[in-house]
């Protein structure tokens, strides 16, 4: 099993961090009552700016839910094939070379799901296998490269693609002063995420993009009564985030553990590890994981540097790592490497990967 390409795509529309941040002001100002609270979460986030589904000003048109969820039907679309598309470009292949497509999100929701409408816009194979995944948030990227590994271990000649969109700003409660949706507005932004995976049968079509790292073994890995560190509460209003404090030391106390579980049944220890493809999270999770597995700084710059660039994209974050890596920081050939994701549940997923 091998990943042939991963890509990545952004909305429009770009706005610094301190533009959002003087617009959030603006909005909350009075009610807020103390702007400093306001000021140090968004300065908090290692954030420069990010990309939003929509023009800044067009969020406070929006009258319910079902008109942002009609957005993010329309722009997973768009975002998802575009994603899609330069992922085939760059493995050589087309629309009707994909035997399966697995598609996350868990900002929105769609029946038929995108897939089925990207099967439709893009002319992908008819007789394709439709994923359709709801509800993972940020570890979806990584168990979605997992589950495409899956496929492809049992349909050796065929080459399965993963979808992520996350339209992380039409999820925003404009009424709601909690922690949790201050953090999640200097936090989040949006954007989608692609990779093709294919079995060992598939011979990688000639092209002048370098093919991936080999996928050796995967682990899904759920922490038992942990369903409150992170999701959603869902009302008629849409998506109210649940983000615990305690987010940081669960990745602290557990991921450790998960990944030295992991290698020793792959007959291998943390030493031989020495490339990490991880899920940008915020800063807090990076530095939690850095200390989890007793890294040095920058063994995760990759994930620093795209958390910068566009904020935590929940499930296509670890995408967009995995295609600076790909693309810019490529581990000589043979090096063993990790791609790992937490989120809700609480879970992680852990990817062993050979460059």
């Amino acid at each position: 099993m091998r990943i042939l390409s991963a890509s990545s795509a952004l909305p429009p529309n770009y706005y610094p961090q301190q533009v959002l941040l003087d617009a959030f002001t603006l909005h909350w100002g009075e009610r807020l009552g103390r702007l400093d609270v306001l000021n140090k979460l968004h300065n908090a986030t290692g954030v420069d700016g990010r990309y939003l589904a929509m023009p800044i000003g067009a969020y406070l048109d929006m009258k319910n839910w079902g008109e942002f969820n009609d957005v993010w039907i329309r722009e997973a679309q768009t975002l998802g094939e575009q994603a899609l598309s330069c992922a085939l470009q760059k493995a050589g292949l087309t629309p009707k070379d994909l035997g399966a497509i697995y598609f996350v999100s868990v900002t929105g929701i769609a029946s038929p799901s995108i897939d089925a409408l990207l099967v439709n816009r893009m002319g992908l194979n008819p007789n394709i296998k439709r994923n359709p995944i709801f509800g993972l948030g940020c570890v979806a990227g990584a168990a979605g490269i997992a589950r495409a590994a899956d496929y492809v271990r049992g349909y050796p000649d065929q080459v399965a693609a993963l979808v992520s969109v996350e339209l992380c700003s039409l999820t925003l409660q404009p009424d709601d002063l909690s922690v949790a949706n201050l953090i999640s507005a200097g936090l989040f932004g949006d954007g989608a995420g692609a990779v093709l995976v294919a079995g060992k049968d598939v011979t990688p079509p000639k092209t002048t993009s370098p093919v991936g790292p080999e996928i050796l073994a995967t682990r899904s890995t759920l922490y038992p009564n942990t369903q409150r560190v992170m999701g959603w509460d869902i009302s008629e209003k849409g998506f109210h985030i649940v983000l615990s404090r305690e987010v940081p030391e669960v990745a602290k106390q557990n991921l450790g553990r998960d990944v030295d579980v992991f290698l020793k049944d792959q007959g291998l220890t943390r030493a031989d590890l020495k490339s990490f493809v991880l899920h940008t999270g915020g800063p807090r999770v990076l530095e939690a994981t850095a200390a989890a597995l007793d890294l040095p700084d920058e063994a995760l710059k990759a994930s620093w540097d795209c958390l910068r660039r566009t904020g935590n994209l929940s499930s296509a974050s670890v995408l967009f790592v995995l295609e600076e890596v790909m693309a810019n920081r490529r581990p000589a050939p043979g090096t063993l490497g990790l791609l790992a994701a937490m989120g809700p549940g609480f879970c992680s997923e852990l990817v062993l990967l050979k460059w």
